[in-house]
């Protein structure tokens, strides 16, 4: 019983870790903008589609998989910054002034969108997923035990909290993002210019939407043109669970969420697996509105 636990607590960290990654991207781009971006989930798709033709290839090649591994995580991170760079310039920047409501309207089409263009460059069928990480299990004790591709996973969302504290807190392109979401216009007046600000902004939160989708994809074995909806939906719901615009906060709140799904699936039944993270959500707001770890703050004008 106690090996169930200890093994149902350790699936939990990583799926949660791997909605930690995501989430950071929509906390970050929130932070500045004040929009949600229901794109960023396609974005992590993408990174996962473009590693698994990558990869191929590479293999195809005989490269080792060491290299074949590095290559492929930075070319993925490469497109997807691309995307969405293009995406916050064509898509969200002509709406920067405009009521909320239409940003958000555009973030759902622009989802729709990467899903049909990733439709037609990949197809309907799911892609097998190239073995990048040892799979051998490592036994902790007794029927308790982790591979070395879910240690990676737990390591990478440590390291980009870690990273990305650094960046804001450290940087000078920090404290740029720092003035930035405070007030674009005045911070435009003070020798910063806000659309490199936000545009840096949603290509970092797009390279860890691409390692999130390939650590996923690794996870799974697999990769599809819709496998972005639903992490990308739960990674937002445990932004919002840790404080939407927190940083440490989107950590938490994956983690919490991944530990919720678990044992929700292990000790009462996997079929209501999606539903614990909207129960979990419900639950933390009606006590915490602000989230696990968010403030109070006066609305901006």
């Amino acid at each position: 019983m106690f090996d169930t636990l200890v093994q149902t607590l350790i699936n939990g960290i990583i799926v949660g870790s791997i909605y930690a990654m995501v989430a950071l991207g929509y906390t970050m781009v929130y932070g500045i903008l004040g929009i949600i971006n229901f794109a960023h989930g396609e974005v992590m798709m993408i990174g996962a589609m473009v590693a698994v033709t990558v990869s191929t290839l590479l293999i195809k090649a005989g490269l080792p998989i060491a290299v074949v591994l590095i290559i492929t995580m930075l070319v993925a991170m490469l497109v997807c910054m691309v995307v969405s760079f293009l995406m916050e310039k064509i898509a969200y920047r002509p709406l920067r002034n405009a009521p909320k409501l239409a940003p958000l309207i555009t973030a759902i089409g622009m989802s729709f969108l990467l899903q049909a263009i990733a439709m037609l460059v990949w197809g309907l069928e799911h892609r097998p997923m190239p073995e990048l990480l040892p799979s051998q299990r490592i036994v902790l004790f007794n029927d308790v035990g982790v591979t070395m591709r879910e240690i990676v996973i737990v390591v990478l969302s440590v390291i980009m909290m870690a990273g990305l504290l650094t960046l804001v807190n450290k940087t000078k392109l920090g404290r740029a993002m720092r003035a930035t979401s405070e007030n674009v216009g005045v911070t435009g007046l003070m020798g910063v210019n806000p659309n490199k600000v936000i545009s840096a902004t949603f290509m970092i939160g797009a390279a860890l939407a691409a390692v999130a989708g390939i650590m996923y994809a690794l996870n799974v074995g697999k990769a599809h043109f819709y496998m972005g909806f639903m992490p990308g939906m739960k990674a937002f719901i445990a932004a919002v669970l840790g404080g939407i615009g927190n940083i440490p906060g989107a950590v938490v709140g994956g983690l919490v969420l991944g530990l919720a799904e678990a044992l929700g699936a292990g000790y009462i039944s996997s079929e209501y697996q999606d539903v614990f993270a909207f129960v979990v959500l419900v639950v933390v707001l009606i006590f915490r509105p602000s989230g696990l770890m968010g403030q109070r703050t006066a609305d901006r004008a």
